[in-house]
């Protein structure tokens, strides 16, 4: 397949042909949410898979089935993709965990009008750029990355699936419903993962002793998680993404970006990220 027949663009953003149909995009926009709905969101490669680990097993009370019985693409999917359609999530018990990647001002009316629950998962955008470049490697329905020069380039115009990362975060980070939305970063969670699962519980509302947060952030732990076969992508056939290539679940680290760019890529990245930044009034982790 041609690079434009890999890609959709939708309101502007391209994304995947493959997992994103214009049946899967009509049903994501005429989603009806819950006010008890969880929402995970992220920019790709920015801990997705860490939090569908997290939040069900805060929400079940650190039961281990939560997470053991369902692939988590299905125990909390990407609303805009074509698995989406046919999980009879209407159907599902309250409180559904769900996932998109979709900026703020691409979610669905009902989103708006019924203020589900959120959290934000950022990551140092160096090392999304890392990530997604071994990604674009191995996964057959997205585009070859080419040279490294040549995908930062895209990655930082936002020529890449679901657009520009800055556009994405300063939507997020920009919006008005402050108590609705929890924002937290990947390099938090490294930092301190057992602080993190407690600061996530309680903004769910959801009273865990000290000894469930614990062993939630054990089982959380990457090289832990890494073993969970509903978690790993494992399941996933090889002629769609070839784990021979790069595991879907490669590092778990922050800082890995260091060791891929030239100097003058590096220099490249940081005056990119100082101007498309420069009016952002929050303090991130990395910086």
């Amino acid at each position: 397949m041609t690079e434009a027949e890999l890609h959709t663009l939708y309101k502007g953003v391209y994304m995947p042909s493959y997992l994103h149909t214009p049946q899967s995009l009509k049903y994501y926009e005429e989603f009806t949410f819950r006010p008890d709905d969880i929402i995970i969101v992220t920019y790709p490669k920015s801990g997705t898979t860490w939090m569908q680990e997290i939040v069900p097993l805060i929400v079940s009370g650190g039961d281990p089935a939560s997470v053991e019985t369902l692939h988590n693409w299905d125990r909390a999917p990407w609303l805009e993709q074509t698995r989406a359609c046919i999980l009879n999530l209407e159907e599902r018990p309250s409180p559904r965990l769900l996932t998109t990647h979709f900026q703020y001002n691409m979610m669905p009316p009902s989103f708006f009008e019924v203020k589900p629950k959120v959290i934000y998962v950022m990551r140092n955008p160096k090392d999304v750029f890392t990530s997604s470049f071994y990604y674009h490697g191995m996964a057959s329905f997205l585009e070859n990355p080419g040279p490294q020069g040549e995908f930062l380039h895209k990655f930082l115009d936002g020529k890449v699936m679901f657009g520009s990362w800055f556009d994405h975060v300063k939507s997020w980070l920009n919006t008005e419903d402050k108590e609705r939305i929890m924002h937290i970063s990947y390099e938090e969670m490294i930092m301190d993962l057992k602080d993190s699962v407690a600061r996530i519980a309680q903004f769910l509302q959801k009273s865990l002793d000290t000894e469930v947060i614990e062993k939630i952030a054990d089982r959380c732990l990457f090289k832990n998680m890494k073993q969970n076969n509903m978690s790993n992508y494992s399941a996933v056939p090889l002629e769609f993404m070839d784990q021979t290539k790069s595991e879907f679940l490669r590092k778990g680290v922050a800082g890995d970006w260091k060791k891929q760019p030239t100097v003058t890529e590096a220099e490249y990245f940081d005056a990119v990220y100082k101007d498309k930044m420069k009016d952002v009034d929050y303090k991130f982790v990395w910086d």
